[in-house]
């Protein structure tokens, strides 16, 4: 007897560890991917292929992918401007990301929304929005909605640490405190709103606990460790789900590029030497690391994984290279659409 537990408990650990590897690999994937997409975005962007605005996720993939790996087809995302990584993270074809970049007619929105407003009705990825603070509002709307029609959905709401100085966030919040929504704001501290530093900008530096001002649980973790964010993000989510809750959670995390395609790297606001430091830090060295120490990888396996998320951002490339630009009549199209209630409608009084 004593000797078929201990078989048991050894086969649920190999078991448990196997299920870990397969994880790993699956978050190492996501993270590959978006890396490898933004590189050749940023290329993309200097030869013209894609017009205006381009904000660039390299650095912050483990807070993508850490809390994105844990929802559910049925919940929601609705994020802001830097929102390719997200898109991906979420389930987006590589294909549809580089064509609305393209400004082309196989984009997810068409060619029409370009590089900040990522879209998929399919995936619940509700964007993707210019506007500062703008995205905030809206999630708790979706939160709302969820707890009026009875679902046990959750809302992910990432946004920038500037957000928290905008007069949406703290209504929203108070919002979502009072009436109890299942939303998970998520705020991606990488410490400068466009070029300005969060000790400039913010007379609380530990922005997670702004939460208390709307009684709403509030958390922070490390957001270059993707163990992190995900442990972080399990628990706002089954609070969400399981007791209709709002969270902040304030992700640490640091862009290794520019606030946009149009600002330096470094130099400005930011030295060099700072850049240097927080990149030892990288998320996917980090996550590589530790595959490799558990014996989950090696250096073959990771060369192959590489090359082949530079092929598929190829074929996306390829792909958007191709595809046509909408017609000049596209621009009367999506404009209004029409809506459906399930409501039952009063019948008319007679006369």
């Amino acid at each position: 007897m004593q000797t078929e537990t201990m078989a048991k408990k050894k086969t649920e650990t190999v078991a448990t560890k196997e299920s870990d590897a397969a994880l790993n690999q699956e978050l190492l994937h996501s993270m590959l991917l978006q890396r490898r997409f933004e590189e050749r975005c940023a290329e993309a962007y200097a030869l013209g292929k894609i017009g205006g605005f381009c904000h660039l996720y390299i650095g912050q993939e483990a807070v993508s992918t850490g809390v994105l790996s844990l929802l559910r087809p049925d919940d929601y995302v609705i994020t802001t401007y830097r929102d390719h990584g997200q898109a991906l993270a979420r389930g987006m074809t590589p294909r549809a990301v580089m064509s609305e970049l393209f400004g082309r007619i196989d984009g997810c929105a068409r060619g029409k929304g370009g590089s900040m407003h990522m879209f998929d009705k399919s995936l619940n990825f509700l964007g993707g929005h210019g506007i500062v603070g703008a995205n905030v509002p809206l999630a708790t709307g979706v939160g709302f909605a969820i707890k009026y029609r009875g679902g046990d959905q959750v809302c992910i709401c990432f946004m920038g640490e500037s957000v928290v100085n905008t007069g949406a966030f703290h209504e929203a919040l108070n919002m979502a405190g009072l009436w109890k929504l299942p939303v998970v704001y998520v705020i991606e501290n990488n410490r400068y709103g466009m070029g300005t530093a969060l000790e400039r900008a913010s007379a609380i530096h530990d922005i997670y606990e702004r939460g208390a001002s709307y009684n709403i649980p509030r958390a922070m973790c490390d957001g270059q460790d993707v163990f992190a964010v995900r442990a972080a993000a399990d628990e706002a989510i089954d609070r969400a789900r399981r007791e209709s809750l709002p969270t902040l959670l304030e992700v640490r995390t640091y862009r290794f590029m520019g606030h946009s395609m149009s600002d330096a790297v470094s130099g400005t606001y930011r030295t060099k030497a700072e850049l240097d430091e927080y990149m030892k830090r990288d998320p996917i060295v980090l996550l590589r690391m530790h595959m490799q120490e558990n014996g989950e990888l090696d250096d073959d396996a990771l060369h192959k994984l590489d090359d082949e998320m530079k092929a598929v951002v190829q074929d996306a490339w390829d792909f958007a290279d191709k595809s046509p630009e909408p017609p000049l009549e596209a621009l009367y199209e999506d404009v209004l659409v029409d809506t459906t209630s399930d409501a039952v409608a009063e019948p008319a009084l007679s006369s």
